[in-house]
């Protein structure tokens, strides 16, 4: 139901180590495999018209019932026998039978076989179930065989790597321990989690072992920056992050074992185990999202402690990941001054197992206490820049008006036809996705494909049609953003949207959701209804949806028909009153070139919930980026003076008379046409 870019981290940028530059991926040159190839993925073809339902607990119950298969209730899937492995059941290393090794996701219906590694859609296991699925099913096992190119070139590197503790040099040795804050995790710590130490790339080696022992799967590479007084980590992933499903540490977790520590990082794993001795695992993509195809390695323990980090995105983070894994369960650590992250505690000598006895259960009534809040409380009013949110890195003065882009809220954005509503609202998404916003496009007006050229070249900063020759390293990169589209087109059912919107949280981890916009939510089911009536029910679900889910929502409404001398208000937005009451935020793209000639756009504040600030800061549209945040290099510079008969005239700065192209800035005269998108068209 959407087309999925690679999730990945923000921070993998290029590194100089010992005069030699990182190449792909972020390793070093001679370890690079050469040029990257073009890689065509199933993601990348035009999806169904009629998306797929999503499958429910009830529903799958009732199938498994039907078909005589019996099966457990876990915390977040279904165990049940597995069609994968043939007639004899499957034995561990202990040499006990598991004949429940299939797990199936309650939300989503994909499971996981455990005995053959297989693993795939509802859809599969209903083939395999009845009798369609003989070459499906040697599709499903032989799609779980490590990438050949990948293999390769993870045992060319691990092989480099040697064993920190064996390194030759005892400065290197000293200079690697505390770069890394390794100080006081052993040696022994180490070799039991088999970390190793890459030489030239000056970079710990973690590596991803099958979790049945038939090898090494991938590796992750942590390299580190100076950054004023701390220090910056860098992470590498092979495969890359959308493919990388590594839980550190899970070889060393017995069948026995009931409880688990959840870190965002290894290096905390490290020293919670070394200090606790309890069983510990890191997840592969921190803070940024937990793979629901992680959860059945899960599925054995009682109790979940969630250690994310000590800032307040890590405590959100902690609050939605316990919501997948059955909150009743979940504890989690909560940030402070007292409870750093693990290896900062056992750097300051702090006891780690006495924070880990305060851990607050994640689970509890519909009616809480001041008692049970007060420590959230102080936390944002002692962390006042984390509590505002995500802040803008292209738009400083959203920084000052909004103080930041947060969770759970709802934004509506509207703006004059052809004022470039669109063009704006990418930008203002793809500023957060850069900074790790996981974000999912609903774009109903303007193609995927339409609108991913724009955005690419939102964040190439220039139109790529004229140096197709840097494509590829560009889409690369953009590929690797936590960016996701749904492929509906035109008018939908709300309900289908609410649900997509629901599983892709559930999936990917989404924060932030961008729906273009509200006019297509009005199904064809409600034509003959009362339109004011049905937009408020909309609103109310989105309203419903972004607080439920703890996910901003970024809503785009076309306004009334309005004069054009006259600036839009908030009562300017189409229906009633309900859009900006339910609102956090109300911006109002406020287009003057009507009036005062092109380029004159304003962007208005006109409710902000947080704090109350409101305003207005002027934006300049830069055709050859697509962007309202870099101004152009140069530009025209108009005069307004009066005519013999007191009429505005336009007059350029050069002393040159004559009008000025309407199309000159947004490529298409939206203003004089309604029915074009507002996205600009490139020029040829």
């Amino acid at each position: 139901m959407w087309v999925p870019l690679r999730g990945g981290y923000p921070h993998c940028t290029l590194l100089l180590l010992r005069g030699e530059w990182m190449g792909r991926r972020g390793l070093p040159r001679s370890l690079a495999p050469g040029p990257p190839r073009r890689r065509y993925r199933k993601e990348a073809l035009p999806a169904l018209e009629v998306p797929v339902l999503p499958i429910t607990t009830t529903e799958i119950r009732q199938y498994l019932r039907a078909h005589g298969i019996p099966f457990q209730d876990g915390h977040s899937c279904l165990r049940a026998p597995s069609p994968f492995v043939g007639a004899s059941q499957f034995k561990d290393q202990t040499g006990v039978t598991t004949s429940f090794s299939l797990f199936i996701d309650k939300t989503t219906g994909r499971f996981l076989c455990m005995a053959s590694l297989a693993e795939g859609s509802w859809e599969d296991f209903q083939a395999s179930v009845e009798g369609q699925g003989d070459g499906a099913r040697e599709e499903i096992l032989l799609s779980e065989a490590p990438e050949a190119e990948n293999s390769e070139e993870v045992r060319r590197i691990w092989d480099r790597a040697v064993p920190l503790w064996e390194l030759p040099d005892s400065e290197e040795a000293q200079l690697a321990h505390v770069m890394f804050g390794l100080s006081k995790v052993t040696g022994d710590t180490l070799r039991r989690f088999s970390v190793r130490y890459l030489r030239s790339a000056r970079s710990l080696v973690f590596p991803w072992f099958s979790s049945r022992g038939l090898g090494l799967r991938g590796l992750k590479l942590l390299g580190a920056e100076g950054q004023g007084n701390g220090v910056r980590y860098v992470e590498t992933t092979i495969p890359r992050p959308g493919a990388y499903h590594n839980l550190f540490g899970l070889p060393l977790i017995g069948r026995r074992d009931v409880e688990v520590v959840l870190t965002s990082r290894e290096l905390d794993s490290l020293a919670l185990s070394q200090s606790t001795g309890l069983p510990t695992l890191a997840l592969p993509r921190g803070t940024a999202c937990l793979p629901p195809v992680l959860l059945p390695y899960l599925e054995q323990f009682r109790r979940i402690v969630l250690w994310l980090g000590n800032d307040l995105r890590s405590w959100e983070a902690a609050k939605l990941f316990a919501r997948k894994l059955n909150p009743k369960r979940c504890s989690l650590v909560r940030p402070g001054d007292q409870q750093p992250r693990p290896l900062e505690a056992l750097n300051q000598g702090l006891n780690l197992s006495r924070i880990l006895r305060t851990a607050l259960p994640a689970w509890h009534k519909s009616i809480v206490s001041f008692r049970q809040l007060r420590e959230e409380v102080l936390g944002e009013l002692s962390n006042v820049e984390q509590a505002a949110g995500v802040r803008w890195s292209r738009f400083q003065d959203l920084n000052r008006l909004l103080k930041g882009h947060r969770k759970g809220e709802l934004t509506v954005f509207t703006g004059p036809t052809g004022s470039g509503k669109t063009t704006f609202i990418s930008e203002y998404a793809l500023d957060l996705c850069t900074q790790g916003v996981n974000t999912l496009w609903g774009s109903f007006e303007i193609g995927n494909v339409r609108l991913a050229r724009v955005m690419l070249t939102q964040f190439a900063v220039g139109r790529l049609e004229e140096q197709l020759d840097k494509y590829d390293e560009w889409a690369d990169r953009f590929e690797d953003l936590p960016l996701y589209f749904m492929t509906f087109h035109g008018q939908q059912n709300i309900r289908s949207v609410i649900d997509t919107m629901q599983h892709a949280v559930y999936v990917y981890d989404i924060c932030h959701v961008v729906i273009d916009n509200l006019q297509f939510m009005m199904g064809h089911e409600q034509l003959s209804a009362d339109r004011i009536a049905a937009q408020d029910y909309v609103i109310g679900a989105f309203r419903k949806f972004a607080t439920d889910n703890n996910c901003h929502v970024t809503l785009v409404i076309h306004p009334r028909k309005e004069d054009d001398d006259k600036e839009l208000q908030t009562a300017s937005i189409f229906g009633s009153a309900k859009a900006s009451q339910e609102a956090d935020n109300v911006l109002i793209l406020q287009d003057r070139k009507l009036v005062t000639g092109p380029g004159k756009r304003y962007l208005q504040v006109s409710k902000n919930r947080f704090d109350g600030d409101v305003g207005v800061f002027p934006l300049e549209f830069n055709k050859s980026s697509l962007t309202f945040s870099i101004p152009p290099k140069s530009k025209v510079r108009l005069k307004k003076i009066k005519d013999d008969n007191g009429l505005v005239a336009k007059k350029s700065s050069s002393g040159k008379k004559g009008a000025v192209s309407q199309n000159s800035e947004a490529g298409l005269d939206q203003a004089s046409n309604p029915s074009q998108p507002d996205i600009p068209q490139p020029s040829r």
